[in-house]
């Protein structure tokens, strides 16, 4: 199917200028994914931070299951994470779950490393830390919030590129990511070309409704005349 854009940046540029999480999860309604945003509690560190990308899905646990662990995972700190950030390309998404509440998975070093990568942005289902540092990069972090206890000896990386799912969503590498101050939402990469072209065309919508109920029209008759609302 033709696209309205050239490459993975044209897309990522255009879409974190142009539209919301809201219009991509309305589109996904209507092709039938009906739940693709992952927890509310999943915000980002500033209300302006917007992240869209591909995802790098990666797995941590915490120490205390180190039986299950492979020897390289088991003798290597924070078993793949070093690994993981080092294999990040432009564009990508780093989309980690796994670890409990007890420590944070991200922090300033693992942002420099990810931005150097190319990277567009974090999504952690758990804490994030050294905030100051990381806002003052600019690098969109989402994170269930900001707590300052080290992973190191608590938290490890057991593996990457690998499917995972945060709430009931599954997620998996190279899907689309997008996030703003309203929830980040995950876009099956088979129906990508959908999801944007007909989110842009609903955000072109509701642009037309807004200047008509602005102009004093109903909420019925800009319902019966355009379909969106």
């Amino acid at each position: 199917m033709p696209t309205s854009w050239t490459s993975d940046e044209d897309l990522f540029a255009r879409a974190g200028r142009e539209l919301f999480s809201a219009v991509i999860g309305d589109t996904l309604d209507l092709l039938g994914h009906r739940y693709q945003f992952l927890p509310p509690e999943i915000q980002p560190l500033r209300d302006d931070m917007v992240v869209v990308g591909r995802a790098m899905p990666v797995l941590e646990a915490d120490d205390d299951v180190g039986e299950a662990q492979t020897p390289e995972v088991r003798n290597s700190p924070f078993g793949l994470m070093l690994r993981a950030l080092d294999d990040l390309k432009p564009g990508e998404v780093y989309v980690c779950t796994g670890p409990s509440r007890a420590y944070a998975s991200w922090g300033e070093l693992m942002t420099m490393s990810a931005r150097n990568r190319g990277a567009t942005g974090v999504v952690i289902d758990g804490w994030s830390r050294d905030t100051p540092g990381i806002l003052a990069s600019g690098f969109p972090c989402f994170s269930r919030g900001r707590y300052a206890q080290d992973q190191r000896t608590r938290g490890t990386v057991v593996d990457f590129r690998c499917p995972v799912r945060i709430g009931s969503v599954d997620i998996r590498p190279r899907d689309g990511i997008f996030g703003d101050l309203d929830g980040v939402v995950v876009i099956p990469r088979e129906i990508e070309v959908e999801v944007f072209e007909g989110a842009w065309s609903k955000a072109h919508g509701e642009k037309r409704v807004f200047d008509a109920i602005k102009g004093g029209m109903s909420a019925q008759e800009a319902w019966d005349r355009y379909g969106i609302f």
